[in-house]
């Protein structure tokens, strides 16, 4: 090869250096979409109108009420390299504003027809700048235009027609354009937005500085399920501030569509937030399903790295640690209150709307008729007389009143004509007297709802998951609280109770353990032997006693009180699996909570179990009290609710 066949090096022509840059900046018309709404927000714009033609192929105009462009600044604003965000090295370490490469603009006029109008806010007139695609640029002309500035996109990749070829369907292409918009919109609730395509109004939010106002445009973004569903983050940590909001773990999607982390305003997608989210849910949602939320990190600018990507849609964090171990705190605080005290039932009713709420009272005495009132709970929450004499009717035997005397009969209504019996028992004696017969005993609330007259029951509310009345096919716990019928899975709510309990013995080092009489030996392979011995101290920790007794045999003398009811050699070869499954390694210790959950299911109550209405109520009175007790340790829901008004519904009672 000779020297005059080698190329000589020389500068790019500008036209060509703007359409590479367009390359890593313009993708399709949402990477437009995009840098322009950046550019008017960080303009201060509070009102933006965005017409879409033939999904932004055709035409993109952005129209803003921001401060505008100094006129003798329009030919400034669309050479590459030019920007009012960035004026030394320095202000890249504390970057407020959402642009600030300087580039855009370029890059979109070397790819379209591009029209610049603006008009400064403190000029009488606006001027206007045209670009066709070619690397000279024409003097600004006066216009008549309002504060702020228009940006008109047309033909988009006209000139690269390489690039064209790759655009998909105006459908596909729109729904690109919308998310854009949709992300920016979730991200700036002081900034009204309009969205036009092909000439029709598609989309109208106005600013909306209160929460409830918030959650409107939420809903419209993401569906009014979502924000049924929604718990709301708001947390501090040092310069951090974590808010916004996340869905109950029974509301999940089956993709991670639904998911909005905005870091000081800017939209990104971050492995490490991804994480810390995932950590958070990793013992409340179901397995292959994604939360949904839409959250906001505010943190120093001088903390976080948005200068990472081309398209600024990831960032570094300085600190990565702090802010993981605080994003997963904030979010594990919200996902506790997950309980019937705090929030509804988990999942929602096919017959109700997310804006319908429970109903009150007189509305349920409305929809009911006639003598139909006297079977639910009246008005001071206490049980009729009616319901009284149903539950004391189901215990014949077991209640004998020959053995309790007259005075344990139970009172009707009052009478002006009666009077109560001058020895009567009271609620402590009667329990007493259960004990005596050993009869199944029932809870001194409900035992007090039973004996006390409706005139003269106290005004103590009832609890959110009421009172149990039975136990269908030993499964579910039927109960009756001031709204209706709660449906409970007894085994997921006492293994999310057992869980909880575990987990906070675990972290307190306070796993009580009982000696067992006779040592249980249990038969495994040598590798799970093997691996036994190698974690000795780990099942010391969890309340065990165990050791190796021959090649494939394993001996346990003691197991911690919670597990005293379990399967012992079916949960140890359980464990086992669990660490044969996570190796030797330190995640081990990260993967605690997946060990602590295969104990807790052992020992939790198994269907077709007989339970009394005073371990049923109690099982109730411990959910309410639960972290996280809406669902089971797998993400399953525990508990549901069918109101009255739903009741009446199904029964086409009223109409």
């Amino acid at each position: 090869m000779t020297s005059q066949n080698i190329p000589s090096i020389q500068p790019l022509p500008k036209l060509v250096a703007n359409q590479i840059a367009a390359g890593e900046v313009v993708e399709r018309p949402a990477s437009v979409i995009k840098e322009l709404l950046e550019n008017s927000l960080d303009a201060k714009a509070d009102s933006i109108e965005i017409d879409i033609e033939q999904g932004g192929v055709a035409l993109m105009r952005v129209r803003d009420n921001g401060f505008g462009i100094r006129s003798d600044e329009l030919l400034l604003a669309l050479s590459r390299h030019s920007t009012s965000k960035i004026r030394a090295l320095d202000d890249l370490e504390r970057i407020n504003s959402l642009g600030f490469r300087g580039e855009a603009l370029a890059s979109i006029a070397s790819i379209s027809r591009l029209t610049l109008s603006s008009r400064f806010h403190s000029e009488e007139l606006g001027h206007c700048i045209r670009l066709d695609g070619i690397d000279t640029l024409s003097a600004p002309e006066p216009i008549a235009h309002a504060i702020g500035t228009t940006l008109e996109i047309r033909d988009l990749f006209y000139n690269t027609p390489a690039r064209r070829k790759f655009l998909r369907t105006e459908k596909t292409e729109f729904s690109h354009v919308h998310e854009t918009i949709k992300r920016l919109a979730l991200s700036r609730f002081d900034v009204s937005f309009k969205l036009t395509h092909n000439h029709k109004t598609l989309m109208v939010f106005k600013m909306a500085p209160h929460e409830d106002e918030q959650l409107q445009r939420v809903a419209m973004l993401c569906g009014p399920e979502f924000v049924a569903h929604v718990l709301n983050v708001n947390d501090v940590s040092g310069k951090m501030h974590l808010s916004g909001w996340i869905t109950q773990p029974t509301y999940s999607r089956s993709q991670p569509d639904m998911q909005y982390f905005f870091v000081n305003g800017r939209i990104i997608r971050d492995k490490l937030i991804s994480h810390a989210v995932r950590q958070a849910y990793e013992d409340v949602l179901y397995s292959g399903r994604y939360p949904s939320y839409v959250l906001y990190l505010k943190v120093e600018p001088n903390e976080v790295d948005v200068n990472v990507h081309p398209s600024k849609n990831e960032v570094r964090f300085a600190q990565s640690g702090p802010v993981h171990s605080f994003l997963v705190s904030a979010l594990q605080k919200c996902l506790a209150q997950t309980t019937p005290s705090h929030v509804g039932p988990p999942t929602p009713s096919p017959q109700k709307s997310p804006s319908q709420g429970h109903s009150s009272s007189r509305e349920r005495e409305s929809s009911s008729q006639g003598p139909c009132t006297e079977k639910g709970l009246t008005s001071q929450g206490t049980f009729s007389s009616r319901k009284r004499e149903s539950v004391m009717s189901e215990y014949p035997q077991k209640f004998p009143l020959g053995a309790l005397g007259e005075k344990a009969r139970v009172k009707g209504p009052k009478s002006p004509h009666k009077t109560d019996h001058p020895s009567a028992l009271t609620i402590r004696e009667t329990t007493q007297a259960y004990q005596a017969l050993q009869a199944p005993l029932l809870s001194e609330e409900l035992l007090h709802d039973i004996f006390t007259d409706d005139n003269t029951a106290p005004s103590k509310p009832i609890p959110p998951l009421g009172y149990a009345l039975a136990q269908l096919h030993g499964v579910y716990i039927l109960a009756e609280n001031a709204e209706g019928l709660v449906l409970v899975d007894m085994h997921a709510a006492h293994e999310r109770i057992t869980y909880e309990q575990m987990k906070s013995a675990w972290q307190a080092g306070h796993l009580s353990a009982q000696v067992l009489l006779v040592p249980i030996s249990v038969s495994v392979s040598e590798r799970e032997a093997d691996i036994a011995e190698q974690h000795i101290e780990l099942f010391n920790k969890l309340g065990f006693d165990l050791s190796r007794a021959g090649p494939e045999m394993l001996v346990v003398r003691q197991v911690p009180i919670l597990l005293m009811d379990a399967n012992v050699p079916v949960l140890v070869r359980d464990v086992l699996a669990d660490l044969l499954r996570f190796g030797v390694s330190p995640r081990l210790q990260e993967n605690m909570q997946e060990i602590l959950a295969t104990l807790a299911c052992h020992t939790s109550v198994r269907a077709n179990r007989q339970l009394s209405l005073s371990e049923m109520n109690a099982l109730l009175r411990d959910m309410e009290k639960t972290e996280r007790s809406n669902q089971c340790n797998h993400g399953r829901p525990t508990w549901t609710q069918l109101s009255m008004k739903e009741l009446d519904n199904l029964f086409l009672r009223g109409r």
